[in-house]
C-alpha cells in the first residue's frame, strides 16, 4: 500500500484505545442512534456490491484497503459468508445527492446512497466509529442507524500557494485532510503578486519569470524588496499541467471539486514582470519578493487594452481543459486602479463607456469576463470586491470583508460563499500569539469557528437560500512551511467542517471538544503538527454608570480560571474566577486556565485596566469606526481597557479618516486633564495622528477649545509604539467632551502602502 493510502485510511481513523466505546464522528451525523452489540469485522466478512456499478468497486477497494492496513485481512469480495458489508445505489429521498445511510447490525454493514459520493462518505463516518487500531485483529464497529447529509453546498478550503509555494504531494495531503472531514470544494490560489504557480502553454515566461523570485528567507515579509536587476532568482516553483490534472482526479476520487483561482485585474504582478505590455506603462519590472512595492510598480491589467483581453482569454481556455469546475474564480479584490486613473487611454475607455469612476471599470472589465466564460459554459465567482461599479449579471460572490457584501449579492438574488475574516481566515492567530508561530494578526479561535452561521441574519429565507455555504481561507504571507500550515488549519478546519456539514441544533461545542481529543491522537501518532487548543483567558469589560465590571471566560471545557489583580502572575493557589470582578481602581489583571491543576498556556492573559470619569460614559463618533476594528463595541474607548501590543483586541480603527468623538459624561463634571491612547505599526499601516485637539461644552452645541497636542514621533518610526497625548487644563466644569486625532491621511513616501489609506489606532479617553 502506497504510503499516501495509508496517511488518509489513519487519519479517517480516531480511535487508538479500546476503553472508547461512544461512536464520534466529526462532522456530527444528522442523526445517530445507537443500539447494542457490535460487528466482527474479520476473514467472515464479505464485501457486497453491484459489480455493474464501477463507482462501487472502486469504493469496495478503498474500504478492503482500509481494513487490511488495520487489521491484516483482505475481505472477499460477493463471495456468501456469515457477514456482509453491503454498499448499495438506490433511490432514498432523505440523502439527497451527497447524504447517505448506514444501518450496523451484528450480521451485516449497509450503506444506500443516491450516489456514489454518499457511499464514500457513509465509508468516512463508519471508519470514524471503530474502537481500536491493531493489525491482524478483529474490528468491532457498533451498532448503530445514521442518517446523515450536508446542511450546505459549498463546503470549502483555500490554499494560497504564491505567496509560499507547496509541492504536489503536500496538496494532495491537503486533499485528504478535507476529505477526511467531508469538505467538496478545494479552492487553489494559483496566481498573485508574490507567483504564478501553473503552466500556460502560449505563455512560458508565466513560469519561467512570473514564477521565481529572490529569497528573503528570514527577512519579515512586510520587509522583504523586490528581486534586484541581476540577483538569482530561486525561490518558488510551479505545477505542471500533468501535474495538475494528476491532482485533478485525485481530489475527485475524494469527491472533491477544485476551483481554480487566476487573479484579475489586480494582484497581477508577477504575470506582468513576465510581460510587461500587459500593464498600463508596460515597463519590465522584477518580481515582488513580499510586502514591498515600489513606487509606480503595476499591479493591475490595463483595461483599456484588448490585447490583454486575449491574453487572459487564451490563460482561462487552458485553465478550463485543466479544471472541469463549474466555477472558475478570478479575484478581483484589493485593486490598485491608481494606473488606471493617471492612464489616458483608460481615462478615455471611461468616457467612452460613459463611466463616472474606475471603480466602473473594474466592472467591465469583469463584464467582459464573465461573458467569455459564459460562452464556455462556465461560471464566474470572485471576491466581493467584484460589487464595486455594479456586479457582473450572473456572478457569484466570495464575501471576504465580513459579511456586507455577501448579503449586498443574496440580496441582488445572486449566490454567495460566504468566508468573513472574522473567524474564517486560518492565517490568523487561533490561541495566543503568545506561543504561537508568527501569523498575520488577527484572532480567529476554535470557538469562534464553531459557532460561525454562514446565514447572517439579515437575510430572510427567501434570500438565505442563495448562499451556498462557505470556506475558510489560508493565506501564505507567513506560512513559509508543511509543518506550519498544518498548525494554522488543525484543529480548526474540523470545526468549519461540522458548521458546513451538520444541522445548526445539533451542533454544541462542549460535545464537539471532546469528540475532538480523539482526532489529537491521530494526529500526534501520525506527525501532523496541530494547535492543542486555546488556552488564553478571554478578558471582557462591561462599564456602565462608572462601573467596571470584567467576565472571565475559557473556550476550553471542564477547565477552572485563576487569576490576580496585583500584577503578579497567577497560579492554582490564587483567586478563583467565580463571577464578574467588579474593579474600582486602576490595575493590572492576569488569568490563567487550569486543568487538573496544571496551569495551561505559554503565559497569563493580561490586561490593564484606568479608573477614570468617563468609565462607563456614551459615545459618539463623526466618522464611523472601522467594522474589522472596533474593539468590543461604541463604548470602547471608555472602557477602562488599555490597548495591548494584539492590535485585533481593544483598539478603535479608522481608516483613513480622523477620530472625531464627543463624550457625553451625563452631568457636568469637573474636567483637568484629558489623555487618549493610540498607536503605531508600520508593518500595519498604523500610524500615530498628526495632532490631538481637545474641547468642551455644557450643551453640546458651542465648545470651547482647551488646546491641540501635537505628535513628536515620526511616521518612519518602526516598531510597536503606544503613545499617550495628554492636556493638562485648568479645572472646569463640562458635560460634553469632544477629542480630534488628525489622521496621517495616507501612508508615507517608502512604504509598503505609499499614497494609500493610513490606519489611525485608539484605546481609550481618560479623563480627571
Amino acid at each position: 500500500m502506497n504510503k499516501k493510502l495509508i496517511i488518509i485510511l489513519i487519519l479517517l481513523f480516531p480511535f487508538l484505545g479500546k476503553a472508547q466505546q461512544a461512536v464520534s464522528i466529526i462532522p456530527q451525523p444528522v442523526s445517530l442512534t445507537v443500539q447494542g452489540g457490535q460487528f466482527i469485522i474479520d476473514k467472515n466478512t464479505s464485501i457486497i456490491f453491484n459489480t455493474k456499478e464501477n463507482d462501487l468497486r472502486l469504493a469496495a477497494n478503498f474500504f478492503n484497503a482500509f481494513i487490511k492496513n488495520v487489521s491484516g485481512e483482505s475481505l472477499s469480495q460477493n463471495v456468501k459468508k456469515q457477514k456482509s458489508i453491503i454498499l448499495e445505489i438506490r433511490k432514498t429521498e432523505k440523502a439527497g445527492d451527497e447524504g447517505y445511510l448506514l444501518n450496523v447490525s451484528p450480521t451485516s454493514i449497509k450503506i444506500i446512497a443516491n450516489t456514489k459520493v454518499g457511499i464514500v462518505y457513509g465509508m468516512q463516518s463508519l471508519f470514524q466509529t471503530l474502537p481500536q487500531i491493531r493489525t491482524n485483529a478483529a474490528l468491532e464497529v457498533p451498532c448503530m442507524e445514521i442518517t446523515d447529509y450536508p446542511r450546505f453546498k459549498w463546503r470549502g478550503m483555500h490554499l494560497d500557494v504564491c505567496r509560499h509555494f507547496f509541492g504536489p504531494e503536500m496538496v494532495k495531503e491537503y486533499i485528504d485532510l478535507m476529505a477526511a472531514y467531508k469538505f467538496n470544494t478545494f479552492h487553489w490560489h494559483l496566481t498573485d503578486d508574490q507567483g504564478w504557480r501553473i503552466e500556460i502553454k502560449k505563455y512560458p515566461k508565466l513560469i519561467s519569470v512570473g514564477a521565481w523570485r529572490a529569497d528573503r528567507t528570514g527577512i519579515p515579509w512586510s520587509e522583504c524588496q523586490p528581486t534586484q536587476p541581476g540577483e538569482e532568482t530561486s525561490y518558488g516553483g510551479y505545477y505542471t499541467q500533468e501535474q495538475i490534472r494528476d491532482i485533478v482526479a485525485y481530489a475527485k476520487e475524494k469527491n472533491i471539486t477544485i476551483v481554480p483561482e487566476i487573479e484579475m485585474p489586480g494582484h497581477s504582478a508577477a504575470a506582468i514582470s513576465a510581460y510587461p505590455w500587459l500593464s498600463c506603462t508596460q515597463q519590465p519590472q522584477s518580481t515582488i519578493t513580499g510586502g514591498v512595492y515600489p513606487p509606480n510598480y503595476q499591479s493591475v491589467y490595463d483595461v483599456s487594452n484588448d490585447s490583454v483581453f486575449t491574453f487572459l482569454a487564451n490563460v482561462l481556455t487552458e485553465v478550463m481543459q485543466l479544471f472541469p469546475s463549474k466555477y472558475i474564480h478570478v479575484g478581483g479584490d484589493e485593486v490598485d486602479k491608481t494606473p488606471w486613473k493617471n492612464d489616458p487611454r483608460c481615462q478615455e475607455l471611461m468616457k467612452k463607456l460613459g463611466d463616472t469612476s474606475v471603480d466602473q471599470l473594474q466592472s467591465y472589465f469583469i463584464d467582459r469576463i464573465e461573458k467569455f466564460l459564459i460562452a464556455h459554459h462556465r461560471k464566474l465567482i470572485g471576491w466581493d470586491e467584484i460589487l464595486e461599479g455594479g456586479l457582473a449579471p450572473e456572478a457569484t460572490v466570495m464575501s471576504w470583508r465580513g459579511e456586507d457584501g455577501g448579503i449586498k449579492a443574496a440580496k441582488m438574488k445572486h449566490d454567495v460563499v460566504m468566508t468573513p475574516g472574522t473567524p474564517l481566515y486560518f492565517d490568523h492567530y487561533q490561541a495566543g500569539p503568545a506561543g504561537e508561530p508568527e501569523a498575520i494578526g488577527g484572532f480567529n479561535t476554535l470557538k469562534m469557528v464553531y459557532d460561525y452561521s454562514p446565514i447572517p441574519k439579515e437575510l430572510d429565507s427567501a434570500d438565505a437560500k442563495y448562499v451556498l455555504g462557505a470556506q475558510a481561507n489560508v493565506w501564505t504571507e507567513y506560512i513559509p512551511t508543511v509543518s506550519q500550515l498544518e498548525y494554522m488549519v488543525l484543529p480548526r478546519m474540523l470545526a468549519l467542517s461540522e458548521v458546513l456539514w451538520t444541522p445548526k441544533e445539533n451542533r454544541n461545542y462542549v460535545d464537539f471538544y471532546n469528540r475532538l481529543q480523539n482526532q489529537f491522537r491521530v494526529f500526534g501518532e501520525n506527525g501532523f503538527n496541530y494547535c492543542p487548543g486555546n488556552f488564553t483567558v478571554t478578558i471582557k469589560p462591561t462599564a456602565q454608570d462608572g462601573k467596571l465590571l470584567v467576565t472571565l471566560s475559557s473556550e476550553i471545557p471542564r477547565s477552572s480560571i485563576y487569576y490576580t489583580i496585583d500584577s503578579s502572575d497567577p497560579d492554582a493557589g490564587s483567586d478563583e474566577y467565580k463571577s464578574p470582578i467588579q474593579i474600582d481602581s486602576s490595575v493590572i489583571l492576569k488569568a490563567v486556565i487550569v486543568v487538573e491543576g496544571k496551569v495551561m498556556g505559554v503565559k497569563p492573559a493580561e490586561q490593564k485596566f484606568v479608573m477614570h470619569k468617563a468609565i462607563g460614559k456614551n459615545v459618539t463618533y463623526t466618522y464611523p469606526v472601522s467594522t474589522y476594528y472596533m474593539a468590543d463595541g461604541p463604548n470602547s474607548l471608555t472602557d477602562g481597557v488599555r490597548g495591548t501590543d494584539d492590535v485585533s483586541k481593544y483598539w478603535h480603527g479608522f481608516d483613513g479618516n480622523d477620530l472625531i468623538a464627543t463624550i457625553d459624561m451625563g452631568t457636568e463634571t469637573d474636567v483637568q486633564k484629558i489623555t487618549i491612547g493610540c498607536l503605531q505599526h508600520y508593518k500595519d499601516w498604523i500610524f500615530l495622528p498628526q495632532s490631538v485637539n481637545y474641547e468642551v461644552s455644557n450643551d453640546g452645541k458651542n465648545f470651547t477649545n482647551l488646546g491641540t497636542v501635537k505628535n513628536t514621533i515620526s511616521p518612519d518610526e518602526k516598531g510597536f509604539i503606544i503613545k499617550d497625548f495628554a492636556l493638562n487644563s485648568p479645572a472646569q466644569e463640562a458635560r460634553y467632551i469632544r477629542v480630534t486625532a488628525k489622521n496621517l491621511g495616507v501612508c508615507p513616501k517608502g512604504h509598503p502602502g505609499e499614497g494609500q489609506p493610513a490606519w489611525l489606532f485608539a484605546d481609550e479617553i481618560m479623563v480627571q
